[in-house]
C-alpha cells in the first residue's frame, strides 16, 4: 500500500506549482529528487502524466484525470487527520505562521513562547513579513493581517481588534515647529513640517485617519520625507531623533510617550485604525494547533495593544 502512495503528493506539488523547481521549493526536496519521484510513478502507472519540453510541463489527458482523483484522496487523508486532531485535547506538530514585523515580534512572538511552554509538542516556524504572503501556494498554516481582507472562497478569516494609529513627534521637534491641534491644523501647516515616512513593498504608505462620520479619508498632500524606511521601529527611530512628524500605532508609542521621547502631537476624533484578522486556508474543521494560537491572541492582543505593554523597542 506505501509503494501505492509514494510519489503521490510530489506529483499533486508539481501540478499545483506549475513546474519541478517551484515545487522542490515549497517541498524543500532538489529538483532532481522531484523529477525523480514524478518519473518513478510514472514507471509504476506505465502511464505519461506530463507533456514535458524544455520550458514547460503540461499535464496529460491521463495526468489531469489522475492528479484530480489524487486531489480528492489526499483531501480526505487531510480531513481524516484533522477529525482525529479534533479528538485530542492537546495540540502537537509544526504551525507554519507569518506575520507583520513588528507586531508579530514585539507582541505576538512571546505568545507564542508562552503557548510553547503550555503545549511541549507544539512546534512554531514564523515567517515574519510585512507582503501578502500567498497561504496555500507557500504551505502557510495561519496569517496574522493588518488591513482590510480581499474577498476569498479558499480563506477563512476572523478579527482580532484594530491598530489605532497616532501622530507623534519629538519634544524637540516640537519645541521648534508650530503643534497642530487637530487634522485640519495638519492639513493647514504642511509647509511647515517635515515627516518621516513608511514605505512597503517601494510604496510610500499614505497617512490615514477617520472623518467625524467614521469614512475614511487620506491626507489630501503626498508626505514628502527626507527619511522614508519600511520598518516601523525605524521610522520611529527617526522621529524620536527629531526628524519630523510620523505616523504609527498608539501602541508601539507607549512606552516612549511615557519615557518623554515621543509626544502625541494632537488627540483625534475619531480615532482611525487598521483591522487586525487571523485568515487560515479553509477547511472542515480548524486543527487544534491552529485554533489555539487563534484564542490565545483574540484574547491577549486587544488588551497587550490597548495597554501599550509591548517589549520595549528601546532601553535608554
Amino acid at each position: 500500500m506505501s509503494e501505492r502512495l509514494d510519489g503521490i503528493e510530489v506529483f499533486v506539488a508539481v501540478v499545483e506549482a506549475g513546474n519541478f523547481a517551484a515545487a522542490a521549493d515549497k517541498l524543500k526536496l532538489t529538483r532532481s529528487a522531484v523529477a525523480k519521484s514524478v518519473a518513478r510513478l510514472e514507471a509504476r502507472l506505465d502511464t505519461r502524466l506530463f507533456h514535458r519540453t524544455t520550458r514547460s510541463h503540461r499535464l496529460t489527458e491521463s495526468g489531469q484525470a489522475y492528479y484530480e482523483r489524487c486531489r480528492r484522496a489526499l483531501d480526505e487523508l487531510t480531513a481524516a487527520g484533522e477529525e482525529l486532531e479534533a479528538g485530542r485535547q492537546e495540540p502537537l506538530g509544526r504551525l507554519r505562521l507569518t506575520m507583520p514585523i513588528i507586531i508579530g515580534r514585539l507582541l505576538i512572538a512571546p505568545l507564542l513562547f508562552e503557548l510553547g511552554v503550555r503545549y511541549p509538542q507544539l512546534c512554531f516556524d514564523i515567517t515574519y513579513s510585512d507582503r501578502r504572503v500567498d497561504l496555500i501556494e507557500e504551505g502557510m498554516d495561519l496569517a496574522i493581517r493588518s488591513g482590510a481582507l480581499d474577498d476569498s472562497t479558499t480563506l477563512a478569516a476572523r478579527s482580532l481588534g484594530r491598530q489605532v494609529m497616532g501622530v507623534y513627534a519629538s519634544p524637540g521637534y516640537l519645541a521648534g515647529h508650530p503643534r497642530p491641534a487637530s487634522y485640519e491644523d495638519l492639513v493647514a501647516q504642511r509647509e511647515s513640517h517635515r515627516f518621516v515616512g513608511y514605505a512597503r513593498q517601494g510604496w510610500r504608505q499614505p497617512w490615514r485617519f477617520a472623518s467625524a462620520d467614521n469614512a475614511d479619508i487620506n491626507l489630501p498632500f503626498e508626505i514628502e520625507s527626507r527619511f522614508v524606511c519600511d520598518s516601523l521601529d525605524v521610522v520611529m527611530d527617526g522621529a524620536i531623533a527629531g526628524w519630523g512628524l510620523t505616523r504609527i500605532p498608539v501602541w508601539m508609542a507607549a512606552r516612549d510617550v511615557e519615557a518623554g521621547r515621543l509626544v502625541r502631537v494632537f488627540e483625534e476624533r475619531v480615532p482611525f485604525g487598521y483591522e487586525l484578522n487571523a485568515v487560515w486556508p479553509r477547511m472542515r474543521t480548524l486543527p487544534m494547533k491552529v485554533r489555539v494560537v487563534i484564542d490565545l491572541v483574540l484574547d491577549r492582543l486587544p488588551r497587550l495593544m490597548a495597554s501599550g505593554r509591548a517589549r520595549s523597542l528601546h532601553t535608554k
